[in-house]
Parts: structure tokens; C-alpha cells; sequence
């Protein structure tokens, strides 16, 4: 049956060479099908093929719109994710980057996957959320929701951290290390996996836990569920100072006794795909894996 989606909100990265030609295109096309389009003001260009179309503040794109297209790469659609979470709406990626595990529409076939998505041929998945806290004092200093990842690490890059972990009130283990990643099962094919730790699937709820360049070798990525409560904190042998940084879009200097406390969100992103999206080919082809002997 026909997709309800009929005022669409568009955000992109904005500094890509590629995108005003998308961009373009993209308008046509939702125009031919009789959308309606709010253009995000943090984010387009204020240039004269775009002055036709209303302009909206994120939370307005937020309240207003049935879907968000995100034109950029991994990383924008993350960004919108973060935003409109609290808004429930879903997230459509256009893929300008290189990579692309989650904008799983390439410019070329732009128009008559949209066209098949109005149609109502799609899939829709949501992906929990991880929220973190540091701790202070006994008081919440900040909190912010991650799509992928906490990193937790070391701010000076010659030094080594000594840092404890607790698993829902038990003690796990104390280590030393450059810091650990506290990764969702989206976020799992990103720093975690440099780090060592293993692929999840993005239906799985669960946790991963890798460490960056343990100095014990034995200490190894460990899995926990997703309902897990996760704290990490430095220890008062350590002469590192650490930092825990949010999806890589915001950085927290640690102080010595504050705790990174992290839970699951009870905020989740949506994302639509096309009724063909298959995780294990893109896996494949983004990871090089050989295909059939």
C-alpha cells in the first residue's frame, strides 16, 4: 500500500561538492510525486536553485515531517538520527561518502528507489540507542544518547589509562590501555571492530565492549546485553587524564573521580530501507569478503 510520507524533510553535509546537483535532482523528483519539502536551515546551502523551498529549524523538521532524507554519508545520518530521535520519525541515507553501511541509496538510483518507497515498498528498522552519563560528584555532569559509540580513552596519546569496569553492579575487570569502546551493534562495524571486537548484527541486544591496545593481551572484546548497566572509571593508580567521547560529535574531559555510567536510551532510530536491503551484501561489499568460490 502507498507510503503516508508526504512532507519530507532534507538534511545533507553540507561542505560536499557533490551535493547541490543531488540536492536538485532530489527536488525534482519529490515534486513530480506532489511532496511537500522542508529544507533544514543548519545544514543546505542558501543557494537560488533551493530559495523556492521553505526552510524549517531541526525541531520543526522534527515535528513536521513524515520522513527525513539524510544526504551525506555515514556520518550525517547518524547526526540526524541524534536529532530526531525524540521525534520518532524515520531516516532515509542517500550515500554521498565512501563507505556507507547505513546511506544505502546511491545518487544514481535516487529517484526510482524513492519512487518505490512512496509506493510502499520498504523496509522499516529500528535501532536502540545507548545514553551516557558522567557522573559527578554524585550528580549527572552530562548526558547524551549515542547511535554507534562511547569512546572512552586517554587524553594524552603517549600515556596509558588504568581503569576499572562494572557490569550491572559487579566487578568485571581492571586494565590498562590506551581506553575502551562502548559500541551498539550499528556501531560495531566502526571503531569497535578496528579495536578487535566482533560484527553484530543490528537486530541483536547487546553491547560491545572492546578495549584499544590492552597491554594484557588476555583482555579480550566482551558481549553483554543491551539492558546492561555499564560503568567505567579510572582508577587511583592511573597518571593518565581520559576523555569519553560521544559518536565522535562531542568530547568530555574526565576528572579523576568521575564515572561514565551508560544505559540503555529509551529513545530508538528508525531507518527506511528498500524492500530489497540485505545486511550480508553490504557487509560483503563494503568489507571486501569473497563471495563464492
Amino acid at each position: 500500500m502507498p507510503s503516508s510520507f508526504q512532507t519530507i524533510g532534507l538534511l545533507a553535509k553540507p561542505s560536499d561538492d557533490r551535493l547541490l546537483d543531488t540536492l536538485e535532482r532530489l527536488l525534482t523528483c519529490l515534486s513530480s510525486l506532489g511532496r511537500e519539502v522542508l529544507l533544514d536551515q543548519a545544514t543546505l546551502p542558501d543557494h537560488a536553485s533551493l530559495r523556492g523551498y521553505p526552510r524549517a529549524t531541526r525541531d520543526e523538521l522534527g515535528r513536521r515531517s513524515d520522513l527525513v532524507i539524510a544526504v551525506g554519508g555515514d556520518g550525517t545520518l547518524i547526526h540526524a538520527a541524534h536529532s530526531l530521535a525524540a521525534y520518532d520519525k524515520p531516516v532515509l541515507g542517500v550515500n554521498l561518502g565512501r563507505l556507507g553501511f547505513l546511506v544505502d541509496i546511491s545518487p544514481d538510483e535516487m529517484t526510482s528507489r524513492i519512487e518505490r518507497i512512496f509506493k510502499g515498498e520498504y523496509r522499516l528498522e529500528k535501532r536502540f540507542l545507548l545514553r551516557g552519563e558522567v557522573m559527578r560528584h554524585g550528580d549527572v555532569f552530562h548526558s547524551s544518547d549515542v547511535f554507534n559509540d562511547f569512546v572512552y580513552k586517554v587524553r594524552d596519546a603517549v600515556r596509558m589509562i588504568e581503569f576499572e569496569t562494572h557490569i550491572d553492579g559487579r566487578y568485571l575487570l581492571t586494565q590498562r590501555s590506551d581506553g575502551m569502546v562502548i559500541s551498539t551493534p550499528s556501531g560495531s562495524t566502526a571503531y569497535a571492530l578496528s579495536s578487535g571486537g566482533p560484527i553484530l548484527t543490528p537486530g541483536l541486544e547487546a553491547v560491545v565492549l572492546a578495549p584499544i591496545c590492552p597491554h594484557t593481551l588476555s583482555n579480550r572484546p566482551i558481549v553483554v546485553p543491551s539492558t546492561s548497566v555499564i560503568e567505567i572509571r579510572a582508577t587511583r593508580h592511573s597518571r593518565a587524564n581520559s576523555l569519553v567521547s560521544f559518536d565522535g560529535q562531542c568530547m568530555i574531559d574526565l576528572e579523576p573521580e568521575d564515572c561514565l555510567r551508560i544505559t540503555r536510551s529509551p529513545r530508538s532510530a528508525q531507518l527506511i530501507h528498500p524492500a530489497d536491503y540485505d545486511y550480508f551484501h553490504i557487509l560483503r561489499a563494503k568489507l571486501h569478503w569473497g563471495g563464492h568460490p
